[in-house]
């Protein structure tokens, strides 16, 4: 079943399609009757269910719902791990923080965002509820060509349930996600905290991503020395292009944020806000490219539902626990959000939603919200060193290089409109 969206323009068109996108999939996979729930496997320290087919496995944490570690083409010799899992795992620390217990690769967030200011009786978790409280296992499945994995999680502060589900096809080395919000009524940022392991080479990793807007810097303080915290770039600055963005130090050039890690010692914060689907054309994107282990991670959503990616860059600059300066990752967030500030930030008037970026979307009680989203791998050619655009075909992207290398992927990239797969 497929559902062309027609949404409405204005401050609250970011109900979208609620019921379009929640009813269309019918993928689900529910536990069935006198089955038993499969012990979770501990995976770096936490307990982890475990999703598989002959081209990917993953784990995903009870905790949060953290998905990591990924292996793209497992049964090769060459396979591919990209995501980050942060090196406490094994210690025993008193977190205040449940998102920092099982911190790793890609999870979902509800509401987004540090969520340090209440709204009215609400005060979240940073991350919200489904990033750090634990998940009930609802079954998992194979039908055709796809293995899936379903979890499900009741929110008490804001009451709700989210229904995670995961989904791995035959021949693809791409997972496909979907979640599913029921109650939770009421404005709410929202999205995917994907967060990579950054490699040791300076610039050894190349990012890029589909047109942009514009891009912003954190507003304010992200990285706070009291704190023993330390960012790079000036605050609350706009910019064009990811190869221009300003740093705070007097006279110091403009960073190229397209090649990382750089500026060991710091830990900053900016958004880009993507073009609206109308002038893209297609699905939003983003790829990082490891040339010197050959292979490209890549994101894709559609841009209505998700109209922004937050960048989160750390690379050692961050001295407090748990974080006493060992950490090295990317975070390529894409999400409905004001930065990283929260419920309350993100439902006010803000210089984005301002300037015509949603930063919240409008749940609705009656009615289930479904955030589909796919991310993915790819092996690259020794003479691939970037991505300059990408190319949708009917089940296929292909990434071109700057050089003219091409790349294609088997991945059915409608399933972020239609549900379908």
């Amino acid at each position: 079943m497929r559902f062309q969206l027609s949404l409405p323009r204005g401050r609250m068109a970011h109900s979208w399609a609620a019921a379009a996108l929640a009813g269309s999939a019918g993928l689900g996979c529910v536990l069935a009757a006198g089955a038993q729930t499969p012990e979770p496997r501990v995976v770096h320290g936490q307990p982890a269910w475990i999703l598989r087919n002959g081209s990917v496995e993953l784990s995903v944490t009870r905790r949060g719902g953290h998905m990591a570690p990924v292996t793209f083409y497992r049964n090769t010799r060459e396979p591919v791990q990209p995501y980050y899992v942060s090196p406490w795992q094994a210690e025993k620390l008193q977190l205040d923080e449940p998102v920092l217990i099982p911190l790793r690769g890609d999870f979902f967030c509800l509401p987004f965002g540090g969520n340090q200011e209440a709204v009215g009786a609400e005060k979240h978790p940073v991350h919200g509820e489904v990033a750090g409280a634990e998940w009930t296992y609802a079954g998992q499945q194979r039908r055709r060509d796809i293995t899936s994995l379903t979890l499900t999680l009741d929110t008490r502060i804001r009451k709700g349930r989210v229904t995670k589900q995961l989904f791995l096809v035959d021949g693809e080395n791409v997972l496909y996600s979907r979640h599913r919000i029921e109650g939770f009524a009421g404005p709410t940022p929202l999205g995917h905290h994907a967060t990579l392991a950054l490699p040791e080479k300076e610039g050894s990793m190349r990012i890029a991503t589909s047109a942009i807007q514009f891009g912003m810097t954190a507003p304010g303080v992200f990285s706070d020395p009291a704190k023993r915290e330390y960012q790079s770039f000036q605050a609350g600055r706009r910019f064009q292009d990811l190869r221009r963005v300003p740093l705070a130090a007097k006279g110091a050039p403009d960073a190229d944020v397209t090649r990382l890690p750089a500026r060991i010692g710091f830990c900053d914060l900016l958004l880009l806000a993507s073009q609206p689907p109308a002038k893209l054309g297609a699905s939003a994107w983003v790829a990082a490219v490891v040339p010197d282990q050959r292979y490209l991670w890549f994101s894709l959503r559609d841009p209505e539902v998700l109209p922004s990616t937050v960048f989160w860059i750390e690379n050692h600059g961050r001295h407090g626990s748990p974080w006493n300066g060992r950490n090295r990752c990317l975070g390529l967030e894409d999400v409905c959000a004001y930065f990283a500030d929260g419920l309350a930030a993100s439902t006010r008037p803000n210089v984005l939603n301002r300037a015509g970026v949603r930063t919240a979307v409008e749940l609705s009680g009656e009615r289930p919200t479904a955030v589909n989203y796919i991310q993915g791998a790819a092996r690259i050619p020794a003479d691939f060193d970037a991505v300059s655009r990408a190319e949708f075909a009917p089940g296929s992207v292909t990434f071109i290089s700057p050089h003219g290398a091409r790349v294609q992927v088997p991945v059915r990239h409608e399933f972020l409109r239609s549900g379908s797969l």
